[in-house]
């Protein structure tokens, strides 16, 4: 919950045990903002990869809602990755996945997740879990905010992940001779991701 709306400031976590946090959080009063939601995710790319060449993000989402998202280059400083977030909530998912289609976009990842939402003073908390494992990201409106945040949840700040989805699935995909293009559950289903496959340490261990 950046101060600014068309900023996000945030940091990840790998978590052993989801199910502690989320009572941790409950102890401390958070306000579920969202229960636990499936999430389907598409990413866009022009043929020629020009967003990608930018290390810019073009996202359509579907969960309770459906959102298009574009998001900027992303600046890992003060151990926290802070870009710039456009995001609007549309009405519809296919059309809207028509429309950037009929402009020139394609698919080029797909990935999907459950996610729970908890606010707590300044700064959201998402509990991730995904077909690697599970996550928490918190977001807020600068480092010092997420520190502070992070040491209440008592998670360790020193081993956070500054890696989005995407990235630490290409680092299962080359530690374990993965093939797929897309993390879904149903493409990792039987394959065992350890936190070194991925390059992270547990922050709840």
């Amino acid at each position: 919950m950046s101060a600014n709306r068309n900023k996000e400031i945030e940091v990840k976590f790998y978590i052993e045990d989801l199910g502690a946090l989320e009572a941790r959080l409950i102890a401390l009063k958070a306000e579920c903002v969202q229960a636990r939601t499936h999430e389907y995710n598409l990413r866009f790319d022009t043929p020629d990869e020009v967003l990608k060449q930018k290390l810019h993000l073009l996202r359509l989402r579907q969960d309770n809602h459906t959102t298009l998202t574009f998001k900027g280059r992303s600046d890992a400083a003060q151990g926290v990755l802070d870009r710039v977030e456009i995001e609007v909530e549309i009405s519809d998912f296919e059309t809207t996945r028509q429309l950037l289609e009929a402009l020139g976009y394609g698919v080029t990842f797909i990935y999907e997740k459950y996610r729970a939402m908890y606010a707590l003073d300044q700064y959201l908390v998402t509990l991730d879990e995904t077909p690697l494992g599970n996550f928490a990201e918190i977001e807020g409106p600068d480092a010092k905010t997420l520190q502070d945040a992070a040491r209440l949840l008592e998670l360790n700040w020193d081993v956070r992940a500054l890696q989005n989805y995407s990235d630490l699935f290409k680092r299962a995909k080359a530690a374990l001779d993965i093939d797929y293009r897309d993390l879904t559950f149903e493409n990792l289903a039987g394959i065992t991701i350890a936190p070194g496959d991925l390059g992270v340490i547990a922050a709840d261990g």
